[in-house]
């Protein structure tokens, strides 16, 4: 450990879209942000193949590149970027203590928490394989479901956002199979009406997925019920997961509040939390929207609270 912390004036952590947007709102204002990127640098879109829904990049990107031309927007105003983990954290002063990779010790007069989320999977090798390989894997219908217009799908959840998900296949897709691993939905009422009214999903209850089929895309799935143990084989060019994310939140349980999945709590409409100085943006704080654009929203509103907050401290 250090014998003199360093003392910085705005510290980002996490690396996604709303911490780049952070950084570059805060450069420009001269906070000389400090960001630590974190376990995964570029977050959830560095596993995204292509990303056509991002304003500005009428060809599309992928989300690697994307994440290195924010990068680099964010480096040319001077954003100090560093690989590394916080792993522990401190907010009971007015000076916030956080520690990097369980040794380096920082102290920060503002904090900009975008530690972001990550989807939960189901676990199955080629399930993970053909997500990597970007090759019809998914978890955000929204984000992908464009690409597979025209084709047969299938979906595994059963909450209001997988049938929020479904129901937007839907629209896309002649036929969508939404598979439920129990004997019931787990989404309210008005949800479910909403898939069972749609006549292009055909729900299948008790059932789970086997095995993903395909080499370096998806050609079906073997689904089997849990009850019977039927197997069955569904010919599908793509597999949305919606079985819910998890926040990268842990590290702040016992400072900030969060709700029961551990999504951060902040005030409407801002992104001050109950701790003066520490603010959240992006996916940590979004279990609604979680797109890109969104979190660079938040980002930017992020850093224009800390610049004020710092404004008003006298610390800048």
């Amino acid at each position: 450990m250090s014998e003199t912390p360093e003392h910085v004036k705005c510290l980002i952590i996490g690396s996604g879209p709303a911490g780049y947007a952070a950084a570059i709102y805060a450069a420009r204002a001269d906070l000389k942000p400090v960001m630590y990127e974190g376990p995964v640098p570029g977050g959830q879109l560095t596993q995204t193949t292509e990303v056509d829904n991002y304003p500005g990049y009428p060809k599309g990107r992928t989300g690697p590149e994307m994440m290195e031309d924010l990068k680099a927007q964010a480096q040319r105003f001077e954003t100090d970027v560093r690989s590394g983990w916080v792993t522990k954290v401190d907010l009971s002063g007015p000076v916030h203590k956080v520690w990097v990779d369980e040794k380096t010790e920082i102290h920060a007069d503002a904090v900009i928490i975008s530690t972001g989320a990550s989807a939960n999977w189901l676990g199955l090798p080629n399930e993970l394989r053909l997500r990597d390989l970007g090759g019809g894997v998914t978890a955000c219908a929204v984000c992908d479901g464009f690409f597979y217009r025209g084709q047969t799908v299938a979906l595994v959840g059963a909450g209001d956002s997988a049938c929020e998900e479904a129901t937007y296949l839907a629209k896309l897709c002649p036929k969508v199979y939404m598979l439920v691993r129990k004997d019931m939905f787990r989404a309210s009422k008005a949800m479910v009406h909403r898939v069972e009214n749609t006549p292009n999903i055909e729900v299948l209850f008790n059932t789970e997925v086997k095995d993903v089929l395909g080499e370096h895309a998806v050609e079906g799935l073997i689904t089997v019920n849990n009850k019977s143990g039927e197997e069955r084989k569904l010919d599908v060019t793509g597999l949305f997961i919606a079985i819910g994310h998890k926040p990268a939140t842990d590290l702040f349980k016992g400072w900030l509040d969060m709700d029961e999945t551990g999504y951060l709590k902040h005030t409407p409409d801002r992104t001050t939390t109950k701790i003066p100085g520490v603010f959240v943006a992006g996916d940590a704080a979004d279990r609604i929207y979680r797109q890109a654009v969104t979190s660079a929203g938040t980002g930017c509103m992020a850093a224009l609270d800390a610049e004020r907050y710092l404004a008003a401290a006298g610390k800048h």
